[in-house]
């Protein structure tokens, strides 16, 4: 794979924004705008967040890619994912999940990746007992195996997250991804995970968004030179969350990133929620 086609590929890769109300998108230590939690990544000084996912089928396209850059590894954030969602019981949902986490790194290695970043489950397990089997391999992989820092859920309620914290020395999630957006806000979303000290990351940030509302975030946009996409990826910023996007171009990668220099007024976050009301 040549240099410029491993390039491109990282581009075509999902790259998460975690400074949820900083000025710099590289800053990992998000403290969310209304009051939010304060994460703190074991992210160093690293300057990109790509996300490998399961469902994408692109693990080892990626870590090939990530080889062939060029781009050292102590400046990516690598987070892979995990799907192990359907399987009953504690006993089972461990093993489909360590599968998982083996499958992960065993992808990895084809471009010399021998440590991720953070590891996510997609999805929850069906009951508290299967999720309860997901969090042990997950735990198992960052104690036990040393083969990743941060571990993190996706889409998993109140409840779901509490079926891993009754346990007191459970490893808390740092993340937990969710479909939060303009289009898609319910009350409380924000705040539950707020209360458990985790941070929401939108994986679906403009979906729906710019066909349903693009003119009235254009209106907003015209103000300081943002595009619409700009103006709903700062309202999730801004809302103390964070996004994470996913783009065959890279001037669009730029284009999301470039939203930090500007800062909606009251007003403007307040239309903004209520046009999903």
């Amino acid at each position: 794979m040549s240099r410029r086609s491993a390039l491109s590929t990282l581009v075509t890769t999902s790259t998460a924004v975690v400074g949820a109300s900083g000025t710099n998108p590289s800053v990992c230590h998000a403290s969310g705008a209304i009051g939010g939690p304060s994460v703190v990544l074991n992210s160093n000084n690293k300057k990109a967040f790509p996300l490998a996912s399961v469902l994408a089928g692109n693990q080892k396209g990626f870590a090939r890619a990530v080889k062939a850059s060029g781009i050292p590894r102590d400046e990516l954030y690598i987070c892979g994912t995990v799907l192990s969602n359907r399987v009953d019981k504690e006993s089972a949902a461990y093993r489909k999940t360590k599968q998982g986490c083996l499958e992960n790194m065993a992808a990895m290695a084809s471009g010399n990746i021998d440590k991720l970043d953070m590891i996510m489950l997609d999805y929850p397990g069906p009951n508290d007992e299967s999720i309860r089997g997901q969090w042990r391999a997950f735990e198992e992989m960052k104690s036990t195996d040393g083969t990743v820092s941060d571990l993190a859920v996706s889409n998993f309620s109140p409840s779901q997250l509490d079926a891993i914290l009754v346990n007191p020395g459970a490893t808390k999630p740092t993340v937990n991804q969710l479909p939060f957006s303009v289009a898609y806000h319910p009350q409380g979303i924000l705040e539950y995970n707020t209360k458990r000290d985790i941070l929401v990351q939108s994986w679906s940030p403009l979906s729906k968004v710019l066909r349903r509302y693009g003119s009235d975030l254009d209106v907003i946009g015209k103000k300081y030179g943002k595009s619409a996409a700009q103006v709903g990826l700062r309202f999730i910023v801004q809302s103390g969350a964070a996004f994470t996007t996913q783009s065959k171009s890279k001037t669009h990668f730029e284009e999301d990133l470039n939203v930090f220099d500007f800062v909606l007024t009251d007003d403007e976050m307040s239309k903004l929620y209520q046009l999903a009301a």
